[in-house]
């Protein structure tokens, strides 16, 4: 307990400070954000050689592939962020706050999924048997929306949310950072408060497959929900940092695809030992090199597709004015 009070507590005021640096509104650089983003994994590397040092190298090997599962899984959201802050019109100077805000919510509500699946885990081992079946499910699924080369280009606003701006009312404008305003005498939303309660909800949406994600690589609580609020508190910053570069990462599914599906073979293969089967076991360190290995090979060949895509549609626009000259 004392464990838990003291890291809950240290984490408060790093958010804190998080906030106090940004609590003025602005348009974040390229330059804020990727000194953040490194400040932020940094801190996470720090912790988790300190969980080494007091834990072992088991703790130590199941936090950092936690994070770096949880990292790559939180690089996915952002196509979704992106089409948020776009559907919403987020002026650029207020969009730090919306994700700020946003991700504590994600946050917190992540901490009651994680003791949820904690306390299943611990009276039902037979639910990694359905964690399993869901992870290689959604591997399936996110290759075949890749194979179907869709480019979601809109964002519906769920049940809940809508309900939420019926029974409160919501202004037509933004008001600065304030998340209520009185207009003819009631009591309304601003569009602020709307947007950061959705990057809330859709972020509790991607948690149905990451924190199962997670708990194939361990079952310590204390270390899924660490792993997840360091992956969690640089995604502000890593949203202005690569924004503009997600598009490029063209084949992330497929690799997103890869890890789910390998970690829900992993948990399939623990819930067979857990019952009496022998069968082999997928070691942490296995795990952290199928893992990283697959992020690094998917960003390469990403970049290298990107580009010559990028080369295609050039030379595709050099012809065009050429064969019109022609043709003329």
């Amino acid at each position: 307990m004392t464990l838990w009070v003291l890291t809950i507590l240290g984490l408060g005021a790093l958010i804190a400070v998080d906030f106090f640096i940004g609590r003025k509104p602005h348009d974040v650089s390229v330059k804020e954000a990727g000194i953040w983003t490194v400040v932020w994994i940094v801190l996470a590397v720090l912790f988790g050689v300190g969980v080494t040092v007091w834990g072992g190298g088991q703790a130590g090997g199941e936090f950092f592939a936690g994070f770096i599962t949880e990292k790559s899984l939180s690089v996915d959201n952002l196509f979704v962020f992106i089409l948020i802050m776009a559907k919403f019109s987020v002026p650029t100077h207020l969009q730090q706050r919306v994700l700020l805000v946003g991700v504590l919510i994600a946050l917190v509500l992540r901490a009651v999924f994680i003791a949820a699946g904690a306390a299943i885990i611990a009276s039902f081992s037979w639910v990694f048997y359905l964690f399993g079946a869901f992870l290689i499910y959604t591997a399936w699924k996110l290759v075949k929306e890749a194979m179907a080369d869709e480019e979601e280009d809109e964002w519906d606003e769920n049940r809940l949310l809508k309900s939420i701006e019926k029974k409160f009312g919501v202004a037509d404008r933004y008001h600065g950072t304030k998340l209520f305003i009185v207009e003819a005498g009631k009591k309304v939303m601003t569009p602020l408060l709307v947007v950061m309660l959705a990057i809330g909800m859709t972020d509790v949406l991607f948690a149905m497959d990451s924190i199962p994600a997670i708990f194939g690589l361990t079952q310590d609580p204390y270390i899924v929900f660490t792993a997840n609020a360091f992956a969690l508190m640089g995604l502000r910053q890593l949203y202005f940092l690569i924004g503009g570069l997600l598009k490029k990462l063209v084949h992330l599914s497929y690799g997103l695809s890869v890890i789910l599906g390998f970690i829900g073979v992993k948990l399939v293969l623990h819930a067979l030992h857990e019952s009496g089967v022998h069968v082999p076991e997928i070691s942490i360190p296995v795990s952290l090199a199928v893992i990283g290995g697959v992020l690094v090979i998917t960003t390469i060949t990403s970049l290298i597709a990107s580009k010559k895509q990028a080369q295609r549609e050039a030379a595709e626009a050099a012809e065009g004015p050429e064969r019109e000259s022609v043709e003329a």
